[in-house]
């Protein structure tokens, strides 16, 4: 088993877990006790099943779910580099009042608080997207902003 453990500034913890082969199961656990898990596949894989963990692999990988490597902490007693702000990803749901909109029309800034810093649209990334930049459904916005400013784009992004 070899997983590769990165500090995520502002964020938490990123644990890449390799599979067989070059697929890599992927853990982001933010500072908040929040998991998210992601599946690298390798270049050649069809993508019929999302992966199959046998009874060692499930068990050393449950540790790392259940934070035995990170435990999350208290957000309103820690000390991050970024002062009160977070970043967090957030999907643009279909349906969003703001699919379709530029970032400029959408206003998130002026609404919520959260600068979006980055969109992960499929398998790309746009660091820094200008004001022109159009809104899809299934996008990933990366976003800065305090808890309270990250809960305000959820809302806006759910309405």
């Amino acid at each position: 088993m070899t997983v590769y453990e990165t500090d995520v500034p502002g964020v938490g913890r990123k644990f890449e877990y390799e599979l067989d082969g070059e697929d890599r199961l992927v853990v982001l656990i933010h500072h908040d006790g929040k998991r998210e898990v992601f599946r690298r596949p390798s270049e050649d894989a069809d993508g019929t099943k999302l992966f199959e963990l046998n009874d060692k692999q499930a068990r050393e990988f449950g540790t790392i779910l259940e934070g035995a490597y990170f435990q999350p902490v208290d957000l309103d007693s820690v000390d991050v580099p970024l002062g009160e702000s977070i970043i967090e990803w957030t999907d643009l749901p279909a349906g969003s009042s703001l699919e379709g909109e530029s970032l400029r029309d959408a206003e998130i800034r002026q609404r919520t608080g959260t600068s979006v810093i980055a969109v992960q649209r499929d398998d790309e990334t746009v660091a820094n997207p200008g004001s022109e930049f159009e809104l899809r459904a299934g996008d990933i916005l990366v976003t800065l902003g305090t808890r309270d400013e990250q809960q305000a784009l959820d809302d806006l992004l759910a309405a």
